[in-house]
């Protein structure tokens, strides 16, 4: 499933989108900077309570198709700090996206081998769009 279809499913929610950022890879995906296989989506305490109302929590997500919606991102991001990323959100296409400042801060601080590899494919991405430096 490419980036499109993932997004289709998101607007099929309706979601306030006052209430929420994509997180994740999708900020890379809607880029072009490598796709991503589902959307992890950081909420709103308001819309992470309609969710779970709806949908079952599963541990700290709530997962509805192939969309994962997260309340926190801890311990690397607060809910008041998640509060803050969906505030200062990018506005693509309609749909709200994390900064990219973010994710790499995100990233560093997970070091996984696939956050590595996110790093060097963001960083040839910046080379090319100095404009969207974080």
């Amino acid at each position: 499933m490419g980036l499109q279809e993932l997004l289709q499913e998101l607007k099929a929610l309706r979601l306030p989108v006052e209430d929420y950022a994509i997180f994740g890879s999708g900020p890379l995906a809607v880029r072009g900077i490598r796709d991503c296989n589902d959307l992890d989506t950081v909420v709103s305490a308001r819309l992470w309570e309609e969710l779970s109302s709806r949908y079952a929590p599963t541990g700290k997500k709530i997962e509805i198709g192939n969309l994962e919606f997260w309340r926190d991102w801890m311990p690397w991001f607060s809910p008041a700090e998640v509060d803050g990323l969906i505030a200062g959100a990018e506005i693509i296409d309609g749909i709200p996206f994390v900064k990219l400042r973010y994710v790499i801060e995100l990233k560093k601080k997970m070091g996984r081998e696939k956050d590595k590899r996110d790093l060097v494919l963001i960083d040839n991405y910046l080379k090319t769009h100095p404009d969207e430096m974080p």
